[in-house]
């Protein structure tokens, strides 16, 4: 299993961090180990500036490669919400030295991953929130991505090849920020929640 991730696939999002907007999917990575396993998240030593993205992330339901836009949603049959961590401030040490910026994005536990559910009816716009303590602090929706799933599908499967259980997190719009020990995070889809974690 693998987590492939997607950068600035919101223009409100590029623009609260000053990143230009691609004319072609930004793509990265995470390992397995990425993944949180259960409902605590422990804050890493490594960081004083950590930030939640809240995103749509589908399940890959079958393996292919160079997967034509068409035929895309045969590959996605379920979607939740999930949480990209980033560590801002080693991010941005990284970017200043023109370095890969893994180490911000990829370590243990850096994954959240809500309860998978049916995807909703055909080409039906997603609206997914966040709340920070009972607080609303992101708003999305799947329209107002710059790279639709559909596109996103076709565009990663050029270059790896998908996996049944593969996961894949579709960029976050704007509002993101930081977390604080103590902070509960939960995210939800329409009115439903999926994921509930603790910050400690």
């Amino acid at each position: 299993m693998k987590i492939i991730c997607i950068g600035r696939n919101y223009a409100e999002h590029a623009k609260e961090l000053n990143n230009a907007v691609s004319a072609t999917p930004v793509v990265f990575m995470k390992p397995k180990s990425s993944l949180l396993q259960g409902a605590t998240f422990y804050y890493p030593e490594f960081t004083k500036d950590l930030h939640y993205e809240c995103e749509l992330v589908l399940k890959i339901c079958k393996n292919g490669k160079h997967i034509k836009e068409k035929f895309a949603k045969n590959y996605y049959q379920q979607i939740t919400v999930g949480i990209d961590f980033t560590a801002r401030d080693l991010q941005l040490q990284q970017k200043e030295k023109g370095l890969p910026w893994e180490i911000a994005k990829a370590f243990d536990g850096s994954a959240i991953v809500g309860n998978f559910i049916p995807l909703p009816e055909q080409d039906k716009p997603i609206h997914f929130s966040l709340l920070k303590n009972g607080e609303q602090v992101q708003v999305g929706d799947s329209k107002d991505m710059l790279f639709s799933f559909d596109t996103l599908i076709a565009y990663v499967s050029q270059y790896f090849t998908l996996h049944t259980g593969d996961l894949l997190f579709t960029g976050t719009p704007a509002g993101v920020g930081p977390v604080a020990i103590g902070d509960q995070l939960q995210g939800l889809i329409a009115d439903q929640p999926l994921f509930d974690i603790q910050i400690k």
